[in-house]
């Protein structure tokens, strides 16, 4: 019974329009009360006991960083110069300019972690310019906001982060090793439905007409923003700086890009900058301090053994156990974010996990590109939201461009799914 009134309370909240994290901590907190009701009041120690344990946690440290690095390099013009580099690369033609808007996306996802970030960042520069070779709006928009899921995947990845704290046995070195291959996979899932729409439908027939960026003047300017995800990768696996202090080292190397090399970012627009990043962390570190109150409820009750004891007896067994759970991940993910499903789900997941032996390397990774369909999967798709305000159009607009988008990403998570070494061989490659 309060294991029910839990989650039913929890749910009412969110109905009634109450913030996800004050949902999950007063949920929380209403079942530690009934569960201690015939002890001693002080029960009700564990709530603010697990706040402070939900968020002291060293890995941790790398979040606010990561999303700094985001918000630097959304004001630092390096999306412009990729994409002008990824234009000289691949052509003009229709088709190029969707293929140009993944690829940048991807790249930037090895800078910053953040999808919404990377949609505004890749949107500001692509929408404008598909517009001007004839693209139609709500189809570059469905492009950037399923190119900008690919943050995610691709490290560093803020949800990497979240899921490494909740799960013993998956450090974020190899969170970040294992989503590598998946993301790549996934991008080139995106990039052959968006061609082959254009092609097929006749979008960009005035791409021909533009311009082409000179090859070795565009590699010069865009050398700086390639070199990112070098440094920040390379640096973890050569061992001169951990996640956390690799995630200073890429906010440093931002502003030095910003300010100094492109001279995009002035000492004025410092202020902005630190408060959107403050902003962002704040409420996801506040989210994960009230969401430790749901875990040890959901821990303590011990709701999740009923269902790992339900799911056992069905007899679908470990496949059938993985294609349900992520049928329903993917529409939970249509309405909450990535953050917010690892911090609801995993206290009742990780028993499922254990209990079927899924590795818990490869279950984050197909947990993270689950969430990712649900960020360009409408009708509260986060990245899409983004691109269909910088395009001005509609999200139910999107509906007969992103629906293709949608099922192309999941050919690739059904992929991994199929075949772990795609997650597995490189973090064990690397000795993770």
């Amino acid at each position: 019974m309060i294991g029910f009134t839990l989650f039913a309370l929890f749910v009412l909240l969110m109905l009634a329009g109450v913030p996800i994290g004050a949902a999950l901590g007063l949920g929380g907190i209403v079942a530690i009360a009934w569960a201690n009701a015939d002890t001693q009041w002080w029960g009700l120690l564990a709530a603010p006991q697990n706040m402070q344990a939900g968020i002291a946690k060293y890995p941790l440290l790398a979040l606010p960083m990561f999303v700094l690095v985001g918000s630097i390099f959304d004001r630092s013009g390096v999306a412009q110069r990729m994409v002008d580099f990824a234009a000289a690369c691949v052509g003009r033609s229709p088709g190029m300019l969707p293929m140009v808007a993944v690829l940048v996306a991807m790249v930037l996802g090895g800078i910053s972690g953040s999808g919404p970030a990377n949609a505004a960042a890749v949107g500001g520069v692509m929408i404008a310019a598909m517009a001007r070779a004839g693209y139609p709006a709500p189809f570059s928009a469905s492009v950037v906001g399923s190119a900008a899921a690919t943050d995610i995947l691709i490290p560093p990845s803020i949800a990497f982060v979240v899921y490494s704290v909740s799960v013993p046995g998956a450090s974020v070195p190899a969170l970040f090793a294992a989503g590598m291959f998946p993301g790549i996979l996934a991008g080139l899932a995106l990039i052959v439905p968006a061609v082959w729409l254009s092609r097929r439908r006749g979008y960009g027939q005035a791409e021909a007409t533009l311009p082409r960026p000179p090859f070795w003047r565009s590699l010069r300017e865009a050398a700086w923003g390639l070199a990112a995800p070098v440094l920040i990768l390379g640096g973890m696996r050569v061992g001169w700086f951990t996640p956390t202090e690799a995630a200073a080292v890429a906010a440093v190397y931002g502003l030095l890009v910003g300010m100094v090399i492109h001279r995009t970012i002035g000492f004025g627009d410092l202020y902005e900058i630190f408060r959107d990043a403050t902003e962002t962390s704040a409420v996801i570190m506040i989210v994960m301090a009230l969401a430790g109150i749901f875990a040890y409820s959901v821990n303590t009750l011990g709701l999740a053994d009923p269902l790992v004891r339900a799911v056992q007896a069905s007899g679908i067994g470990s496949a059938g156990a993985l294609t349900v759970l992520l049928g329903l991940l993917i529409i939970v993910g249509m309405f909450l974010d990535g953050v917010s499903i690892f911090l609801i789900f995993l206290p009742l997941l990780y028993p499922l996990m254990l209990a079927f032996q899924w590795d818990p390397v490869w279950f984050g990774v197909l947990l993270t590109m689950v969430v990712a369909i649900g960020q360009f999967t409408p009708p509260m798709a986060v990245n899409l939201l983004v691109a269909c305000r910088l395009a001005q159009v509609r999200i139910e607009s999107t509906l007969p461009h992103v629906g293709w988008l949608v099922l192309s990403f999941l050919l690739a998570t059904a992929a991994v799914a199929l075949f772990p070494q795609i997650a597995l061989w490189l973090p064990r490659s690397l000795g993770y």
